[in-house]
């Protein structure tokens, strides 16, 4: 039963019962047993189950993706219900920024749905900036390269906030990635990242209603409390002794 979990990105207990001909009265007890000895765990967002971090003592079939359902997804709940505002968890891939995980169903504030798998351009997100900041300096280049290639013009790269090496440098003082204009007018954003020693795993970002906080409110009230909800987050997997994380 194990083997059908780790096989597949998230299975219900009806799946493994259709799949391993288990009753699925048996089914939920093998895996409320595997759950204790810390073999599976279940996605508080899909209510299906993974297999957790532990398994890998078992075999190398470990997917470095469930650090997502165990780690981060129960943080951004958290974190989620207390301030009201989405909290969306960002990923690098090919020079954009894309939703991994959302609590946009917790929040009585969002206006997006549906948002997860989309890809945002890495220079306009608060996240987007937060990698950049936060990568090793090579890497950074290597993106910012990239970025001004695909622009065709030697020109400094623009964003709605200004030249992206001035907003950067804002950033820098600010200690978080941040968007006050852009594609979504009606709101504004930070994000801070989440640390696999020098390389940034992904990162976590607020976006709030521009017509309900200013952003130095916003700063005041959220810079901190997402700074360590980010390196919460970056202990646990770091804890977890999960060597193989790398980024994408």
């Amino acid at each position: 039963m194990l083997q059908i979990v780790n096989t597949r990105d998230g299975v219900s207990p009806s799946e493994i019962a259709q799949a391993t001909e288990i009753p699925r009265p048996t089914v939920y007890r093998l895996l409320e047993t595997m759950e204790q000895l810390r073999f599976v765990v279940r996605d508080q967002l899909t209510n299906k189950w993974r297999v957790a971090l532990h398994a890998k003592s078992l075999s190398s079939g470990f997917r470095d993706a469930d650090w997502v359902c165990q780690v981060a997804i129960p943080e951004m709940v958290s974190f989620g219900k207390r301030i009201l505002w989405p909290v969306d968890l960002m990923v690098f891939q090919n020079d954009h920024m894309e939703i991994r995980e959302s609590t946009y169903y917790l929040s009585p504030y969002s206006l997006d749905r549906g948002m997860v798998g989309t890809q945002l351009p890495l220079q306009d997100t608060a996240s987007g900036r937060a990698y950049l900041l936060f990568s090793p300096d090579k890497q950074r280049d290597d993106v910012l390269e990239r970025l001004k290639a695909r622009s065709g013009s030697n020109a400094p790269l623009m964003t709605p906030d200004g030249s992206l090496d001035q907003v950067l440098d804002q950033c820098r003082e600010l200690g978080v990635g941040f968007r006050k204009r852009g594609f979504r007018v009606n709101t504004m954003s930070i994000a801070a990242p989440i640390m696999t020693g020098e390389n940034v795993l992904a990162c976590i970002t607020i976006i709030w209603l521009r017509s309900a906080l200013d952003f130095d409110e916003a700063i005041k009230l959220y810079r901190d409390p997402l700074l360590r909800l980010a390196e919460r987050i970056s202990e646990s997997i770091s804890d977890q002794g999960d060597e193989s994380l790398q980024t994408t």
